[in-house]
């Protein structure tokens, strides 16, 4: 009997894992091929498809396209039958070890995901959740916080300049925006009382999403509340995000991998399926960082506008099946949010750097810390809620516009130099 659990888990890392977050990698890679071709008006894969000379026809019958969706295939064969070349000017052992340092904990995180609500069968339920963890958000960031090392090493032990440059990049940029992701999220954490996040979307879908708080209203969830803490909550969702691409290293903060100024950066030495992993580690922690976005702001697995308690009691026979339409809604909010990023790294310019150190360590840094006072105060003192709402948001529009404009005045004045 003792088994059963331990197959259970073992059934949920295997689906959650490599039936779920794996698959949205190649997908994500697709979506941004296609979604980039529409932006610049031009077509995109279109014709990379199965060969009908495989299912029997003839040699000129040609290919069954199906809109290019076979690209991501072709690209992973590509990848994977391409020279695995190792320079000898290298530090063998940790060039070998830095991509696997960079996909592994992205995969990790999702371990704490909750994808959807419950399934049940043969009298069994079970959340579809791998680890229902009570430090849920500490645990994200204290796995993620770990691919840095990944990043640094491939640098490091490339012995190149360049890939040198983007390793110490990713360090800077990585540990600067760590610290306003943290701060971001603590209004949220005050606000639901939990770090468990199975229990934060849970009280999500019965009194409303955090950034959408109109249903399930109560004497402990007066909507009076829920709309005032709606701005501290608003703040910490750009701030989140925002440090979210940064941490991910999406555009307009992709300075780690800089190819106009770093010819490729960190792993500008690797190739084949090394490098492979460099870049699945990249749209896997795309794909956990929107997951985390969508679960703490946009309640996760839950539908809404009171729907999800029915939807968790549907059953066909003895299989309670609700969780797995809540599994749905969690995906397809979180391809919304994949396109999201895919349509901000096609619309928005790099930053330069010190504009990139600056937003982290200027700005978001002390807007996020007058935020996380601003939350308690709205939390603490209910009854002077709509007053401390205004002098809050006031002062947090004042203290970030008099630390842009220190800044601003601060920078010596670029002088013109000719050739």
């Amino acid at each position: 009997m003792d088994l059963i659990p331990l197959a259970i888990l073992l059934a949920k890392i295997v689906f959650l894992t490599f039936c779920v977050v794996l698959p949205l990698v190649p997908v994500s890679v697709y979506f941004e091929r296609r979604f980039c071709a529409i932006i610049q008006d031009r077509v995109g894969p279109n014709r990379t498809g199965i060969p009908l000379t495989l299912l029997g026809f003839k040699k000129d019958c040609g290919i069954l396209g199906i809109g290019g969706l076979v690209q991501p295939v072709a690209d992973g064969i590509k990848l994977f039958l391409k020279e695995d070349f190792t320079p000898k000017y290298v530090r063998t052992a940790f060039y070998w070890l830095a991509p696997a340092l960079t996909l592994a904990p992205a995969l990790i995180t999702a371990c704490v995901i909750p994808f959807g609500s419950s399934v049940s069968f043969f009298g069994h339920t079970e959340r579809l959740v791998i680890a229902d963890l009570d430090i849920g958000p500490l645990f994200v960031f204290a796995i993620a916080s770990l691919s840095v090392y990944g990043i640094t090493l491939a640098g490091w032990s490339s012995n190149s300049k360049f890939s040198f440059m983007g390793g110490v990049r990713s360090t800077a940029q990585m540990i600067s925006y760590e610290i306003a992701l943290g701060l971001s999220i603590i209004p949220v954490l005050l606000y639901f009382g939990e770090l468990n996040l199975g229990h934060i979307v849970q009280q999500q879908a019965d009194h409303g999403w955090l950034l959408l708080p109109l249903w399930g209203h109560d004497a402990a969830h007066p909507l009076s509340q829920k709309l005032l803490f709606w701005f501290p909550a608003a703040v910490a969702f750009l701030i989140f995000t925002v440090s979210i691409f940064a941490e991910t290293n999406r555009m307009p903060f992709d300075f780690p991998e800089c190819e106009t100024e770093l010819v490729g950066g960190y792993h500008t030495e690797y190739s084949s399926m090394k490098f492979a992993m460099f870049f699945m580690g990249e749209y896997a922690a795309m794909v956990i960082g929107s997951a985390m976005i969508v679960t703490v702001f946009l309640g996760g697995w839950s539908l809404g506008f009171g729907t999800d308690k029915w939807i968790s009691g549907l059953s066909l026979g003895g299989f309670g099946f609700g969780g797995l339409i809540h599994l749905g809604v969690f995906v397809a909010k979180l391809i919304v949010f994949i396109l999201f990023f895919i349509l901000v790294r096609w619309t928005v310019p790099r930053f330069r750097y010190d504009q990139l150190m600056k937003l982290g360590w200027v700005i978001f840094f002390e807007a996020a810390l007058v935020n996380v006072f601003l939350a308690a105060l709205i939390i603490a003192a209910p009854h002077l809620a709509p007053l401390i709402t205004g002098i809050g948001a006031v002062l947090l529009i004042v203290v970030t516009a008099a630390i842009i404009w220190a800044a601003k005045v601060s920078e010596p004045e670029p002088k013109l130099v000719r050739a």
